[in-house]
C-alpha cells in the first residue's frame, strides 16, 4: 500500500469520502513524493492525482508517470477538479480560510482528515526511514567536522553558517530548520536566536540542527565546553543527569505507551532530583517531512507509540540568565524498543 492509498484508508474509517483533497506543500509531498510549491491532490480509492501548472508539469510526468496508482494532471479551478466528487476528506487543521471557502463555494460536503493524516505521517515506510537515516548521517559527518574548526572570537552565527554548509557539503539540500547556536547565558533559552555574541574560552555551547535529504528531516542537539577554565562542576554534574534521563528514555520507552508515558520517563527522573522545574519544554516530538510532527512526547501525548515512528529523545535542563543542557537524538521504534539514528558521541566533550 503506498502512502495515497493509506491516507485514503485511513480518511475513509470514518466514513467513505468520495476523495481526499490535499493542498498544503508538506502533505502533497507526503502523498507524491514530489515536491512543488503549488497544486493540489486528489485521492481516490484507487489512483492519485496531482495537479500542478507549467512550472511542474514535465517534471512532475516524469517523476510520477511510470509510478502505479499516479497520475499528473494541469491544474484548474477547484470547481472543475472537484466536480466529480460531492464528499471530500480534508485536513480543516491545514488548510486556509481561502481553501475552505472554495470547497464550499464548489458544493462540496466536507469530512475532517487531520488525525487520519496524522497517523499515516507517524508511522514511517521503509523508504521514510532510510531518507531520515540519511539525513541523520549527514548531520552526524557535520557536526564532527565542524568541532575543529570552532575558534575562541567566532560568533554563534558563524558556527551556524559553518555547521549548514558542511551538511550541504555532505549532501544535504538544506537545513530542516534554522539552526540554534547558543553560547554561555543564551543557552538558558530553549529556542534561542542565534546572534552575533562571540565564543570566549570557558563557554557553554549548545548547538540543536538537522538537515533535510530527500525531503526528510533530521534532528539533533549537542551541548560541550569550549575550555575548561575550572568553574563548571555544577555544570558538569547536571550534564551527567540530563545524558541518564535521555538514557532512561531509551532503555525504557517501549511501543504501547503515550507519549505521555514517554515524557514522565524523563521528568519523573527529574523530579526525584527536585529538577522537574527546569525542564521547561516536552520530551520530543515526530520527525519527518516536518521537523515537528505526530507523536507529541509531552504531558498531554495522548498518541500511542508503534513501530515505525521516529521522534526525537531531547530532556534537557535550563537556569534561566546562566546556561541550558540539551541532548537530543533523533530514535526510531523498531521491535517495541528504539533505536538511535546518530552516532556521535553523548559523553560532555572539552574543545
Amino acid at each position: 500500500m503506498n502512502r495515497a492509498e493509506k491516507i485514503f484508508s485511513k480518511a475513509a474509517e470514518r466514513g467513505a469520502p468520495d476523495a481526499v483533497v490535499l493542498t498544503g506543500d508538506d502533505v502533497r509531498f507526503y502523498a507524491t513524493g514530489f515536491y512543488s510549491t503549488d497544486g493540489h491532490v486528489v485521492i481516490e480509492k484507487d489512483r492519485c492525482i496531482l495537479f500542478v501548472d507549467d512550472r511542474y508539469i514535465e517534471a512532475a510526468t516524469n517523476d510520477l508517470g511510470g509510478k502505479a496508482g499516479y497520475e499528473v494532471a494541469r491544474t484548474d479551478t477547484l470547481k472543475k477538479i472537484l466536480k466529480p466528487y460531492k464528499k471530500i476528506a480534508v485536513p480543516l487543521e491545514r488548510i486556509t480560510l481561502r481553501e475552505y471557502i472554495d470547497f464550499n463555494e464548489a458544493g462540496m460536503e466536507l469530512a475532517d482528515c487531520s488525525q487520519a493524516l496524522e497517523q499515516c505521517m507517524a508511522v514511517k515506510d521503509a523508504d521514510e526511514l532510510a531518507k531520515i537515516e540519511k539525513a541523520s548521517a549527514i548531520t552526524d559527518e557535520a557536526y564532527l567536522k565542524l568541532l575543529p574548526l570552532i575558534k575562541e572570537g567566532m560568533t554563534e552565527n558563524e558556527v551556524a553558517a559553518t555547521l549548514e554548509y558542511l551538511m550541504r557539503l555532505g549532501g544535504a539540500s538544506g537545513p530542516s530548520f534554522d539552526t540554534i547556536v547558543a553560547f554561555g547565558e543564551g543557552s538558558s533559552v530553549p529556542h534561542h536566536e542565534t546572534s552575533q555574541r562571540k565564543l570566549k574560552f570557558g563557554d557553554i555551547v549548545l548547538i540543536d540542527f538537522g538537515c533535510k535529504w530527500g525531503g526528510y528531516c533530521s534532528d539533533c542537539t549537542r551541548t560541550f565546553l569550549f575550555g575548561d577554565d575550572g568553574r563548571h562542576a555544577i555544570f558538569k554534574s547536571m550534564y551527567e543527569t540530563v545524558l541518564e534521563a535521555h538514557n532512561l528514555v531509551k532503555r525504557n520507552v517501549v511501543a504501547g505507551m503515550t507519549g505521555r508515558q514517554a515524557d514522565a520517563v524523563a521528568r519523573d527522573y527529574f523530579k526525584k532530583l527536585d529538577l522537574d522545574k527546569l525542564f521547561t519544554h516536552s520530551l520530543g516530538h515526530g520527525v519527518g517531512v516536518n521537523i515537528h510532527e505526530m507523536p507529541t512526547l509531552s504531558p498531554r501525548g495522548k498518541m500511542v507509540l508503534s513501530d515505525g515512528m521516529i521522534f526525537s529523545d531531547e530532556p534537557g535542563l535550563y537556569l534561566e540568565g546562566e546556561y541550558g543542557i540539551r541532548i537530543e537524538d533523533s530514535v526510531v521504534m523498531e521491535n517495541g524498543h528504539l533505536r538511535s539514528l546518530s552516532s556521535t558521541d553523548k559523553g560532555l566533550q572539552i574543545l
